[in-house]
């Protein structure tokens, strides 16, 4: 048995969520916040057997893209950092999956 955690985009939460779901997987959706663009994540645990793992990460795979978003840098706070004063493209989405070993695995 593995816990499942996945970190993702909160726009890619509703397709993940309806995907799971349509299979018969059970998972709960923990609010969170990524470190370096400050936006709104979420964080999926999903708690399956061993031989589910492969067909849970295809659908992460299949339902968390990557992106590329238009960032404003911020404004520099000290003389030796540089500026760029227009919108940067930056890579956002995806995944990040951990699959840890549990020993138990209960639904009351």
């Amino acid at each position: 048995m593995k816990l499942m955690i996945a970190v993702i985009q909160d726009k890619d939460v509703p397709k993940l969520m309806d995907a799971l779901v349509r299979v018969g997987y059970s998972a709960t959706k923990l609010a969170s916040t990524g470190g370096f663009l400050r936006e709104g994540n979420s964080t999926i645990l999903i708690g399956v057997d061993d031989d589910e793992i492969e067909n849970v990460l295809e659908i992460v795979k299949n339902t968390c893209r990557a992106r590329e978003q238009l960032v404003t840098p911020i404004t520099p706070v000290g003389p030796a950092e540089s500026y760029v004063p227009y919108p940067v493209g930056v890579v956002v989405g995806g995944a990040t999956v951990f699959i840890l070993p549990i020993e138990r695995f209960v639904k009351v």
